[in-house]
């Protein structure tokens, strides 16, 4: 991947080109080490709220869309006993969240699968539950995302969404590929969100706001962030060839600016595939 193209303006770019480039940064070992093993705002604690507001059970069937390496699914499968499929695009990203799960003995609970959010290759009604953690604003095809979706889930299966929302118009320099990628570039509106899943076939309950958490992460991105510099310039630590320390810097500085005005934020949206009892 030639490091120039994330700082490009996103909406220049084909859909390909932004799943190929979200695959290398959420598949290398410098996402991990930036932002843990949760890539989302409000980690594990979250994770429960979803799964609390969804009012999982044991047995229940349950999706993770985007599911990383496997750190929702596995803790979900332990939390509420439901039976958990996690796809993900990046294969790296499939190969460490099945090892993850045979080490948390799981693995009977968990399975992990590559797939495209717009063409997932399940059955019609497969899931009872959906979940998809800071990952849908990043999807080129939202409405697709959204459909299909509705479709594995079903008739009265349940979504659970947590995403970055914004308000108004974000700064220009928050329109770049790289930021894109981080969640940032394609934030929604609330009313954005809700129309899109209402139009997929979803009764749609309250948003929860938790603009906390997204500025927690913020705060923890920028502080790794100075270390991984630190200890790249003591030559302790190697990063790949496209990371640029002060392009990503700045990223998260202008980033936590926007969520102090006020202009970005975090929220939980639940809801409901119509047809149920």
């Amino acid at each position: 991947m030639n490091p120039s193209v994330y700082l490009q303006p996103a909406e220049a770019q084909a859909p390909e080109t932004i799943k190929a480039c979200c695959v290398a940064l959420y598949d290398s070992d410098w996402a991990a080490l930036i932002l843990g093993d949760s890539f989302h705002p409000g980690g594990l604690q979250l994770t429960e709220r979803l799964g609390e507001l969804l009012e999982l059970e044991p047995g229940e069937r349950v999706l993770d869309v985007a599911s990383g390496v496997g750190t929702s699914a596995i803790f979900l499968a332990q939390r509420f006993g439901c039976r958990v499929v996690g796809m993900d695009f990046a294969l790296k990203n499939i190969a460490q969240a099945r090892a993850n799960a045979e080490e948390a003995g799981v693995d009977h609970l968990v399975r992990f699968e590559q797939a495209d959010a717009e063409q997932l290759p399940f059955e019609d009604g497969s899931f009872d539950a959906l979940i998809s953690e800071c990952a849908f604003c990043t999807f080129p095809s939202k409405e697709a995302a959204a459909g299909q979706f509705a479709c594995v889930l079903r008739p009265g299966g349940q979504v659970g969404l947590s995403d970055l929302i914004r308000s108004g118009t974000l700064p220009p320099e928050l329109d770049t590929l790289m930021a894109w990628v981080a969640c940032v570039a394609d934030a929604q509106p609330i009313a954005e969100y809700t129309s899109i899943l209402s139009q997929a076939g979803f009764s749609m309950g309250q948003p929860e706001i938790h603009d906390q958490a997204l500025a927690e992460l913020i705060n923890q991105v920028r502080g790794k962030l100075l270390v991984a510099e630190l200890m790249v310039g003591l030559k302790k630590l190697e990063v790949p060839g496209w990371v640029d320390f002060d392009q990503f810097g700045r990223l998260a500085q202008i980033t936590a600016q926007t969520v102090d005005e006020g202009r970005l934020g975090y929220a939980i949206f639940p809801g409901v595939k119509a047809g149920g009892n």
